[in-house]
């Protein structure tokens, strides 16, 4: 890959929405935030992924400037100068230590995959405070009155993550082979650490779903008979089953409403059919939260939270929750034992002592 030149943005500042840099350099190669997006996609990275690196390479090239004021390129810079961004990230912007971490990743990236120079030990700098949180998690009675305040898909999607421990990307991402109604389990698939998991159906769900999939089929159908009906795969399983786009067993169980262009797809302006938007149910949920009275921050991701506390006060074994929720390791299951109601509800205050 030609080294993409140091031709700077056009838009000034640090801000990541800042207009990105693209268009051809002096010397025809890719500019960089091109290469950062083409050295991702070689590696199939998430298009999530992809949007951060390229964002993080931009904001690390706006942070340091020439004596012209004009935003440096990488190449003229190296362990010194990203050293002092991450500190400037953590003593001035006060950033979470997970924001560091991946502005750290992506300039590693950077320098390693895009200019192929990789940076040599970078030494001590400032760490992002890692702070300890509990869990938000809704009671009981607070789940049943959020979701009964909830109706159509992002009931139905947030029926899922208190029912079956997903997180909401991993339940708009489900496609409908992955449901398995008969089974009564779930198939998660590239979930966080890109590992697959099994996780269990509700049986209160298993008609609400059943309905929905056939919803799918009828839009689905619609879309071929439009001349459209492709749906995005993974570029391996793509060029491997050039005709699986098109199955029914691949779209997604909660469609977006309209079709968009992918972004991604090896063919220039590809219309396709995407799942449903995140924003749709987070706004639905913090709606129905304070119809609900309940003053707790709720988003989707309180009820996986809520799934699984409650299932360890029902007696359940962490070994399984753990399984069930996809933990790589079971010290992150642990921090809900810290939210059961017998923990602190299991022993009686010396205030509650008193006679007087």
């Amino acid at each position: 890959m030609p080294l993409p030149s140091p031709t700077p943005p056009e838009a000034s500042g640090d801000s990541a929405s800042d207009t990105p840099a693209s268009g051809a350099s002096a010397s025809g190669g890719p500019v960089l935030l091109d290469a950062v997006r083409t050295a991702c996609r070689l590696r199939h990275y998430s298009i999530r992924t992809e949007a951060a690196y390229a964002s993080w390479a931009k904001r690390f090239c706006l942070f340091h400037r020439d004596t012209d004021g004009r935003p440096r390129h990488p190449e003229t810079m190296g362990e010194a100068e990203v050293v002092a961004f991450l500190a400037h990230l953590a003593e001035e912007r006060d950033v979470a230590s997970s924001t560091q971490n991946q502005a750290l990743a992506a300039i590693l990236f950077l320098y390693d995959a895009v200019l192929g120079a990789p940076l040599a030990d970078l030494g001590a700098f400032p760490r992002a405070k890692r702070p300890k949180r509990l869990p938000v998690v809704l009671t009981r009675a607070e789940t049943e009155a959020v979701l009964s305040r909830l109706d159509g898909t992002p009931r139905l999607v947030a029926s899922l993550l208190y029912g079956s421990g997903l997180r909401l990307l991993e339940a708009l991402r489900l496609r409908v082979k992955d449901v398995g109604l008969a089974e009564g389990q779930v198939t998660v698939r590239e979930g966080k650490g890109d590992r697959d998991r099994v996780t269990m159906l509700p049986v209160a769900l298993e008609e609400p779903l059943r309905l929905q999939l056939e919803v799918v089929r009828a839009l689905h159908a619609r879309d071929r008979a439009g001349g459209y009906g492709a749906v995005y795969l993974p570029s391996a399983l793509a060029h491997k089953y050039p005709n699986a786009a098109y199955e029914t067993g691949w779209q997604y169980v909660f469609p977006a409403a309209r079709r968009s262009v992918d972004p991604r797809s090896p063919e220039a302006g590809a219309v396709r059919r995407h799942h449903l938007g995140e924003s749709a149910v987070q706004k639905a949920v913090r709606t129905a939260a304070k119809a609900a009275g309940v003053e707790k921050p709720v988003s989707p991701h309180a009820f996986r939270h809520s799934f699984a506390t409650h299932m360890l006060e029902r007696g359940a074994d962490i070994r399984t929750v753990q399984e069930l929720l996809g933990h790589k390791d079971v010290r992150t299951t642990e921090v809900y034992t810290h939210v059961l109601n017998r923990g602190v509800r299991g022993v009686t205050s010396p205030l509650d002592g008193l006679t007087a």
